[in-house]
């Protein structure tokens, strides 16, 4: 069975029929195209290099709290355009936030302080691309710089339509790339687990990386809980 925007496709009668319609046998690529002339055949890959964003905002008096620190909204705003960019160097479309996960505060940022935030598409799924962000806060007077928070963001790409649309495949080239390749559909199931848009017992990656390959019967409901 393959999936092509979400929809499954009976490959084996489906590939039958197209090649009974014509006397010559058509090859597999022509197949797809002509069975999913949207998908991503077409499209040519990304590397994840290509959607490397750096953003660079210094720590103003209205942008922190009584305690002379970064407020996390102000932060989560920054993040949220800087990742916003990389998804659309990757997909070449307007793009909008459809999830925030897994962002951690590790120390206070504080006022005057200089912010980088570095953004880089990890996956590209049918229509979405998980981004990962690093943001690291510098102290230009003193010299030191320290890692403050890191986060995933997810994005969909809209067409001018403002649907849903398919965005190139991304290829990774390094180990560190590799892995967190790997690594966002394990984060995606979850995503989609926590939303109530997939059965646990249907998350298989996640089901291999924790529990071999049955999860226990009340999984489910422990996870939403």
């Amino acid at each position: 069975m393959f999936l092509f925007q979400g929809k499954g496709i009976s490959a084996g009668a489906n590939i039958y029929k197209v090649r009974s319609a014509n006397p010559q046998k058509r090859g597999l690529a022509e197949v797809f195209s002509y069975l999913c002339p949207k998908s991503r055949l077409n499209m040519t890959g990304k590397s994840p290099q290509e959607s490397y964003t750096i953003m660079n905002e210094l720590v103003l008096p209205n942008d922190t709290n009584t305690l002379n620190n970064l407020m996390g909204g102000r932060l989560l705003h920054w993040m949220d355009i800087a990742a916003a960019i990389s998804a659309q160097k990757h997909c070449n479309r307007i793009v909008v936030t459809a999830s925030v996960d897994n962002v951690s505060f590790q120390s206070p940022i504080k006022l005057g302080d200089v912010i980088s935030i570095e953004a880089k598409v990890t996956r590209a799924f049918t229509t979405s691309v998980e981004v990962r962000m690093d943001v690291w806060a510098q102290n230009i007077p003193s010299g030191t710089k320290v890692k403050s928070n890191e986060a995933y963001y997810t994005f969909v790409a809209l067409d001018k339509d403002g649907q849903k649309t398919t965005v190139p495949e991304l290829v990774p080239e390094t180990d560190k790339e590799r892995a967190l390749y790997e690594g966002a559909l394990r984060r995606r199931q979850l995503r989609l687990i926590l939303g109530g848009k997939m059965n646990p017992n249907d998350a298989t990656e996640l089901k291999a990386l924790f529990f071999g390959d049955q999860l226990p019967p009340n999984l489910g409901e422990e996870i939403k809980q």
